[in-house]
């Protein structure tokens, strides 16, 4: 497997990255297939259903309203959250849908989408079944999709075909140790190994270009849930906290990381509202690489002379460290808990920030080890099924532990006992012993507890 780090870190919606934007891409692909098959026009229904971790707290992940706007067309780096609500509300006033933007047919969001909360699809937790019938009745089409984490989605026949070959990067690396091989023989610091390797799918601007682009909607969802205040939606009535700790924060002199806690609390704030965000690995922890990269450009002396090619150069890293997660582990709650999630992502943080306080590419590994390891076990109990308690203050957390792991590293010559594979590993194999019930399931954990006092 290759993946563009423009791929890992992706622009979508709040709340989740496996819930909301995986299930809207899995929509949007088979309205899309139907097209291509010439069977949209013939289409008189659509039912969809919801298994394993998306039927248990599809609800409160937004998974419902997800897959309606998949339906009628519309994709997670496009749709303007402020038009979700409306549109939704449109569906369920007229018990209409336009498929695809183009076609019309009956559709009751409370019958034709299915949440099965105890049934699951045997290759991932996170399945969906989609199936277009006639005006008679008739089956037309129905389709498997799984949505694996961050937002990336893979289709029946893709989890059975055979793994294409992989698209010839000029440094190809499956592990950490490969990874230190090559930036030993090249010489490149690792932010340098992915960029010559992001060259396979575009040129150097282009992927600087990207880069700075998801940069930009990171810092646009961190003014927002600074200057928004209110409630959060869901039965939970979780005050937004990000505004006002802004105002406080504006009128003395606190020590810089409650800033860094600030941007992950406004980040996560607005991914729990459905804003805009961007999945770093995942949309329950993409408040911790724009805090930490914040952070950097607050507190770096030189940040200013050319702070873009610092945000590049701490988006490469850190993607680094994500795809590492990815190929030999994962980033879905649902599959390995929160160690996927906010575990992953406090490790591609440390290396980003390593990277940019000078650190050697042993260094950078040691900071996205040290990142992991103190996050290994970590569980994933949304109470409610909704993505705020604990996960917003999770966040603050994680992103505190990256800059601590970060300058702990630089300040080592970068020899460990524990390597960044084994600790990828465990994860892996931590996860796999996990318990169902703590991996996004809201059934046990703090969404138990909290649920029954």
């Amino acid at each position: 497997m290759t993946l563009s780090v423009l791929d890992l870190f992706s622009v979508g919606i709040g709340p989740s990255s496996s819930h909301t934007v995986g299930p809207m891409r899995a929509a949007s692909r088979f309205v899309s297939r139907l097209a291509d098959a010439g069977l949209l026009s013939d289409t008189a229904r659509v039912r969809c259903e919801l298994f394993g971790s998306l039927g248990a707290t599809g609800h409160g992940h937004g998974s419902v309203p997800a897959v309606v706007l998949g339906l009628c067309g519309e994709e997670p780096h496009l749709v303007d959250p402020a038009a979700t609500g409306p549109a939704l509300e449109r569906v369920r006033e007229t018990g209409r849908a336009l498929l695809a933007g183009k076609h019309e047919i009956d559709f009751s969001i409370d019958d034709d989408v299915v949440l099965h909360r105890d049934r699951h699809l045997a290759f991932h937790s996170n399945g969906l079944r989609f199936h277009a019938l006639a005006d008679d009745g008739r089956p037309l089409a129905s389709r498997e999709y799984y949505s694996v984490g961050g937002g990336f989605v893979v289709d029946e026949d893709e989890i059975g075909a055979p793994i294409p070959d992989p698209v010839p990067v000029a440094y190809p690396f499956a592990s950490a140790d490969a990874l230190l091989a090559v930036a030993r023989a090249t010489g490149l610091p690792i932010s340098g190994v992915v960029l010559a390797n992001e060259r396979a799918w575009r040129d150097g601007p282009e992927v600087r270009a990207g880069l700075l682009h998801r940069w930009a909607v990171m810092r646009a969802c961190i003014v927002r849930g600074t200057e928004t205040d209110g409630v959060l939606p869901g039965g939970l009535r979780v005050r937004r906290r990000a505004a006002a700790l802004r105002r406080h924060l504006e009128t003395g002199t606190p020590d810089p990381l409650e800033w860094v806690s600030l941007d992950a609390l406004a980040v996560n704030e607005e991914n729990a509202a459905g804003g805009r965000v961007v999945t770093a690995p995942t949309n329950g922890a993409a408040g911790i690489v724009p805090a930490v990269l914040h952070h950097a450009a607050r507190v770096l002396p030189g940040f200013d002379d050319d702070p873009d090619d610092h945000v590049v150069r701490f988006l490469l890293t850190a993607g680094a460290i994500g795809q590492l997660f990815k190929r030999n582990a994962s980033i879905s709650g649902a599959e390995v808990g929160c160690q996927g999630e906010v575990g992953s992502a406090c490790s591609m943080a440390a290396a980003g920030f390593a990277e940019l306080l000078g650190g050697t590419p042993e260094q950078v590994e040691n900071a996205a080890e040290i990142g992991i390891e103190h996050h290994l076990g970590l569980t994933c109990d949304p109470v409610g099924g909704l993505v705020q308690i604990p996960c917003i203050e999770r966040n603050a957390v994680a992103a505190v532990t990256a800059i601590t792991a970060a300058r702990m590293a630089v300040r080592g010559d970068g020899a460990h006992h524990v390597s960044l594979d084994t600790a990828i590993r465990t994860m892996r194999d931590t996860g796999a012993d996990m318990s169902v019930k703590y991996k996004e399931t809201a059934a046990g954990g703090l969404a138990l507890t909290v649920v029954a006092c």
